[in-house]
């Protein structure tokens, strides 16, 4: 056994064990993804967990719909000195759409033409439980009633279809705990939450004779799936700098860019460092939490913004090499109501925004199809309705074969 091996066993493998559930590897044979989606190289998804109030993010600031329905801390200003930040292109011509002011890297990336946002996008299922839209949304399905056919998330069978199981390296790495339903069926996905301190996460003892246990098991599934474990941490051990001392070295980002102790900090600066490693990373996923607002939303809400707008302009300029074949995604389960509660704070909604970022983007617009938000307009009469499918932004990304029995409209979010 080799002394990282051993290492990294010695530590406790609880990185590695957590992609052992999604075991046996899902085996998805698919028609080709074309146009864009087939020169997609690396795809990073930021998911939202919570739903984000994404009319507090992207807002029609004059719709006197909008601004009848909340108070001023809870909408984005049309003027003043927290006035939204102007977008150049709108759904509606008598709409003026506008990110928040806390999303000035944001605004930036936008009048560059590497963002996009989609709005009025999500499920067509009505539901507004955060589980089971989750689920709903990393197994790549429409309904409830889909979800005992869906074995496997849509990124693995993304992967699967473009032959990553078999390919050395590492195809797959979720920045959390533990990977997410999209990432169930692929064996070869891994969680690594934080290199700062290498790859001996907790787990101690226990959770090495597991997986030593594992490996001496033969050729089952279970076997194949702790080798590919830790050969993937292995690779990325060997690839980790590290002082005289042995200790991880600190990170240094490049293009002057600054991450911030921060949820979305910490897991972006994580995906950028594994990107540099070059382990032929195809899918990174990274939760950033704190976005279910029901209560003392405002200054909460702008927190948030503010984190994840520094943190996705930090990754964009630290990953100036790979721009060119790195597509990030931000997405969440729904939206919330149009109408402010009584709080100060929103309650979950429906239609939500997606942000889509990268040099292939049809940047600096908003896709889609605004459906108004007065009450005849709204969905059950109280949330922003759903006029795009979230599976037509991925199958952009990805390919329509990973959707089966869904039919994609066209939003042209990529060139």
């Amino acid at each position: 056994m080799s002394v990282t091996r051993r290492r990294l066993l010695q530590g406790g493998l609880a990185a590695g064990l957590t992609a052992l559930p999604g075991v046996p590897s899902v085996a998805y044979a698919a028609a080709g993804p074309t146009g864009s989606a087939a020169a997609l190289d690396t795809l990073v998804v930021v998911f939202l967990r919570g739903g984000a109030d994404t009319l507090n993010l992207v807002a029609p600031v004059n719709d006197p719909d909008y601004r009848a329905a909340r108070p001023p801390e809870l909408r984005v200003a049309e003027d003043g000195p927290a006035a939204g930040l102007p977008l150049s292109q709108s759904l509606a011509p008598s709409l003026d759409f506008r990110l928040h002011p806390e999303a000035a890297p944001l605004a930036e990336l936008y009048r560059e033409g590497r963002l996009a946002v989609v709005h009025a996008v999500g499920l067509t299922d009505g539901t507004r439980s955060h589980f089971v839209a989750q689920d709903l949304m990393e197994r790549g399905v429409g309904a409830e009633a889909e979800l005992s056919r869906a074995n496997a998330g849509w990124a693995a069978r993304w992967l699967a279809a473009r032959n990553a199981v078999n390919k050395v390296g590492v195809p797959a790495v979720a920045s959390t705990p533990h990977t997410p339903a999209a990432l169930s069926g692929f064996a070869s996905a891994l969680a690594v939450a934080d290199l700062r301190a290498g790859l001996a996460p907790p787990g101690g003892t226990q959770a090495a004779e597991v997986l030593a246990g594992l490996m001496r098991a033969g050729d089952g599934p279970y076997a194949r799936a702790a080798r590919a474990a830790l050969d993937g941490l292995s690779l990325i051990d060997t690839r980790l700098p590290r002082l005289p001392d042995g200790k991880v070295a600190p990170y240094s980002a490049d293009g002057g860019a600054v991450y911030e102790e921060t949820e979305a900090g910490r897991g972006l600066q994580n995906v950028a460092r594994l990107l540099k490693m070059d382990i032929g990373l195809r899918l990174a996923w990274v939760d950033v939490g704190g976005w279910d607002t029901h209560e003392h939303q405002a200054g909460r809400f702008s927190n948030a913004v503010r984190q994840l707008s520094r943190a996705l302009a930090a990754f964009w300029a630290d990953n100036a090499r790979d721009r060119g074949r790195v597509t990030v995604l931000v997405m969440s389960e729904f939206g919330r109501r149009l109408r402010a509660n009584k709080s100060g704070g929103t309650d979950h909604g429906h239609g939500g925004a997606m942000l889509v970022l990268g040099d292939r983007v049809a940047g600096g617009r908003i896709h889609g199809r605004w459906p108004g938000l007065s009450s005849a307009q709204l969905d059950r009469g109280v949330d922003l309705a759903v006029t795009t499918d979230y599976r037509a932004v991925l199958a952009e990304l990805v390919g329509s074969a990973v959707f089966p029995g869904y039919s994609a409209q066209r939003v042209g979010v990529m060139v």
